[in-house]
């Protein structure tokens, strides 16, 4: 059977270990005769922790004609499945098909002001807040329907690929990455005579478009896309969801999540 990966295209942090780390991958591609390039390529490796997962990702506009993969050289390493001491037998497996997919949902939002309209996509997360770190009032929308009037210090919208991420720092909910969902959860919201708010995540199918529409005492935001700062002044709304564009995420034949979970938060 023909093999499917034949060029490579390597991401790798900067650091002593994550050098040392690329230097070993290097070799064990050229002993079974895979090309390493910097275009066309099938393949793109990322050598590091997580960050570097994600900035591989915007360094290629989340392109889903070629496949992604993660080698750890960092702490926790979520998104970096293959482990140092597994290269070769990984890259073994590459030469000969032997590997799964993943697809993986990407999260699609607009921002959208008097002014302008800004769209971009997120393989974890969004995080809105007041710009300058004011008590939050905005109305969520799950398809047009009203889910709450929100007060509180902020929302965290994440993928299921990201439920293990900055969501599950604020108590949000683990997800399974196949499911392609959205979970809205709240940063300290407020609960009192006042103010009646949601205190734990909700998970949204990823055919519902969450909405979220700032009140008159909230408008200029601050929003963390995968750990990067945007502002925005003057924002009417503001739209996430599951977009059509998916990633493909190779996986070793044994990949279980529930393992991951065990390995990664438990062992």
């Amino acid at each position: 059977m023909e093999r499917i990966i034949n060029r490579v295209k390597i991401f790798a942090n900067q650091n002593e270990e994550s050098l040392e780390l690329k230097e070993k991958v290097t070799s064990y591609l050229e002993k079974y005769h895979f090309e390493i390039v910097e275009e066309n390529f099938e393949l793109a490796i990322a050598i590091g922790g997580d960050g570097s997962f994600l900035r591989m990702l915007r360094n290629l506009h989340f392109n889903s004609q070629v496949y992604y993969v993660g080698v750890n050289s960092g702490t926790l390493g979520f998104l970096q499945e293959i482990k140092p001491q597994e290269v070769e037998l990984f890259i073994a497996r590459l030469h000969n098909n032997d590997f799964k997919v993943e697809e993986v949902g990407i999260q699609e939002t607009t921002v959208s002001s008097k002014k302008e309209e800004d769209t971009f996509y997120s393989l974890n997360e969004i995080v809105i807040r007041d710009k300058e770190l004011n008590t939050s009032h905005m109305d969520i929308y799950v398809e047009n329907n009203l889910l709450e009037h929100f007060v509180g210090d902020g929302i965290l919208v994440s993928t299921s690929i990201g439920s293990t991420a900055y969501n599950l720092s604020y108590g949000g909910s683990i997800v399974y990455g196949t499911l392609h969902t959205l979970q809205i959860t709240p940063l300290a919201p407020l609960n009192s005579k006042v103010y009646r708010t949601l205190m734990n995540s909700v998970v949204v199918p990823e055919n519902k478009e969450i909405q979220i529409r700032p009140d008159s005492m909230s408008s200029d935001f601050i929003l963390t896309v995968d750990g990067e700062n945007r502002e925005y002044r003057k924002v009417e709304r503001i739209k996430t969801k599951v977009g059509e564009k998916k990633i493909y995420c190779l996986r070793m034949n044994e990949f279980n999540y529930s393992n991951i979970i065990y390995e990664k938060f438990l062992k």
